[in-house]
């Protein structure tokens, strides 16, 4: 045998052994490994949004014996011992229906130990994580269209934030989201490419960022006082981009979604928000419009 080869190599993907195969700590490395995952389970490849989960979180993984890329992987996104999120749980498409998710998800609900877990959940993920004791706290519309701007924003004071407002959004954002996310807030004007605040007489009411995703804009995290700060974060950011707005925005704040739908965007998904070790997600959730992303929360 070459020295390069293991024994599952030599055996027919039938009869390997997932429970054989070990699972290890994803690195930027892996980052095209992880893309090329999620185009094989006809998702989009999403590097830049994988480039910053795998920067800033724990990603898991199982290789595939025969050298084709990983079997299956998730990145966990901590903040603090009081609440991680999942996302991007993938299993490659020829290893489906064998167990392997729910082996890797044991794995990571082993690591995190005590530390509460959140995740968005698809209809067809959302009986696993029943079975794993998650239990649905909220429901989430993912949109995406073209902003028309049709139903215009109510007037707030909205500008590009600047590195002076940087202390005074991660206050606002830790009393909102209910846990730090220092490490998330201080990489988002690397990673977005548009960042703004509103603000009420010198205080910061409300932030937003705008993110490339391949052909579309992400509009996330979308943190504000109240529904009409929100709605003119969003149209100072829709008015930065000529690509197309995607978001998520929790079902509970229907005047968003509402407008968002008037404004041109449309419905494409429903994702259930789940959460496990907590009776519901910490903070503020009526300030609480939109993710940073799914898969980080």
């Amino acid at each position: 045998m070459p020295l390069s080869q293991s024994p599952l190599d030599q055996l027919p993907l039938d009869q390997i052994s997932l429970d054989r195969l070990p699972i290890r700590r994803l690195t930027l490395d892996d980052l095209t490994a992880c893309a090329d995952l999620s185009e094989d389970r006809g998702w989009l490849r999403e590097e830049h949004k994988w480039g910053l989960l795998l920067a800033a979180g724990a990603g898991y993984g199982i290789d595939d014996p025969a050298g084709k890329g990983l079997v299956t992987a998730c990145v966990v996104t901590p903040y603090g011992p009081g609440l991680a999120a999942i996302g991007m749980v993938l299993v490659a498409e020829r290893y489906s229906r064998r167990g392997v998710g729910r082996r890797l998800m044991r794995h990571v609900l082993a690591e995190a130990g005590e530390t509460p877990l959140s995740l968005y959940a698809t209809p067809n993920g959302q009986p696993l994580y029943e079975e794993l004791g998650f239990a649905e706290v909220g429901r989430a519309e993912m949109l995406k269209g073209r902003f028309t701007a049709a139903e215009p924003a109510p007037a707030r004071a909205v500008r590009p934030a600047t590195a002076e407002d940087l202390q005074h959004v991660l206050r606002l954002d830790r009393a909102i989201f209910g846990a730090d996310r220092t490490h998330m807030i201080t990489r988002l004007p690397a990673f977005a490419d548009h960042l703004r605040v509103a603000e009420q007489d010198g205080e910061v009411t409300g932030f937003g960022a705008l993110w490339p995703n391949m052909d579309t804009h992400v509009i996330g995290p979308l943190i504000a006082h109240d529904l009409g700060t929100a709605q003119a974060l969003v149209a100072s950011l829709a008015a930065a981009t000529d690509r197309p707005l995607r978001t998520d925005v929790d079902v509970d704040h229907g005047g968003l979604v509402t407008w968002l739908k008037a404004n041109g965007l449309e419905l494409i998904a429903t994702n259930a928000v789940m959460i496990r070790s907590l009776p519901g997600l910490p903070g503020d959730g009526s300030r609480r419009f939109a993710p940073l992303t799914v898969a980080a929360g």
